[in-house]
């Protein structure tokens, strides 16, 4: 009978556990939708945005004058890379996949004898970097009380980077997110944000071939438009990263919940054998005692 009680509460505790990773589904599947919503709106915009801001500097002579977002420093030597994850786990290898791929650019760049800096977006970057290059771990931008993320919540992050460009803390930023594709598929992804690249011709940057004509100049226009194109990166990324989290976790979700549920249905399979056996035990003892008698 003892191991019959253990079966039965352990039954219990799967079932209890089922009904969590079935309620975490569903509200990662609400918010799902609107952060798919979210990032499949910006992404014109921001494709966009890369593709004037190309024509514009493709059209733009070579020279000394050219804004140092664009030119970047003349060198390679000091990396900045930014990392988006999560504030919170279950979410499958959503973490594992960018922290792999965070891990594998580092070490490249050091063993090319890059100096390499780290910022992280989401606690889980930091928590899985951390025991192998915390020296390397500037800060930690905490956005676990962002609910749903807005412009002026990636524009502190764009100001910041753009800061240290300016005091000459780094050469090249490069910034991982995770680029939502479906529910089942979420595309690591690498993205150079500072120096911005360019097409070497400004006219095949825009899709139907055309270019633009800046008024009242290119050097004007890129010295308001190159931080702002930083600020827009920044923010889709985040928006990319904020779906493919939630795709992630739904699909974990569903999956533990399916796991739990087969689970189950062995564990009861089992109760029910050692029940029956239980209690043809007892039958055969009660009969061999009544011959006895």
């Amino acid at each position: 009978m003892a191991n019959l009680k253990i079966l039965k509460e352990r039954i219990s505790s799967v079932a209890s556990t089922q009904k969590i990773t079935s309620a975490m589904k569903m509200v990662a599947a609400s918010k799902l939708r609107r952060a798919q919503e979210q990032a499949e709106a910006a992404r014109p915009f921001s494709e966009r945005m890369s593709q004037v801001m190309a024509s514009v500097a493709g059209g733009m002579p070579k020279s000394d004058d050219m804004p140092k977002l664009l030119a970047g420093t003349g060198k390679d030597d000091t990396y900045l890379i930014v990392l988006a994850t999560s504030e919170r786990g279950l979410c499958g290898g959503f973490n594992a996949n960018l922290v792999r791929a965070a891990r594998s650019k580092i070490q490249d760049l050091q063993g090319e004898g890059k100096k390499v800096s780290l910022l992280c977006i989401g606690k889980k970057g930091r928590d899985m970097l951390g025991r192998d290059f915390s020296n390397l771990i500037i800060d930690t931008i905490d956005m676990s009380a962002i609910r749903r993320i807005a412009f002026s919540d990636a524009t502190p992050i764009s100001d910041r980077v753009m800061s240290m460009f300016d005091a000459g803390d780094f050469d090249v930023c490069l910034m991982f997110y995770s680029h939502f594709k479906s529910v089942m598929e979420q595309i690591v992804t690498e993205h150079q944000l500072i120096p911005v690249a360019v097409a070497d011709d400004g006219a095949s940057a825009l899709e139907d071939g055309g270019t633009y004509d800046a008024e009242p100049g290119e050097m004007e226009i890129l010295a308001d438009l190159l931080p702002r194109n930083l600020a827009i990166q920044v923010f889709h990324g985040l928006l990319e990263n904020a779906a493919s989290e939630q795709g992630a976790r739904m699909t974990a979700m569903d999956s533990a919940t399916r796991n739990a549920s087969d689970m189950i249905d062995g564990l009861t399979l089992t109760y029910n054998r050692a029940r029956q056996a239980a209690i043809t035990t007892e039958l055969i003892e009660i009969i061999a005692g009544a011959e006895a008698v």
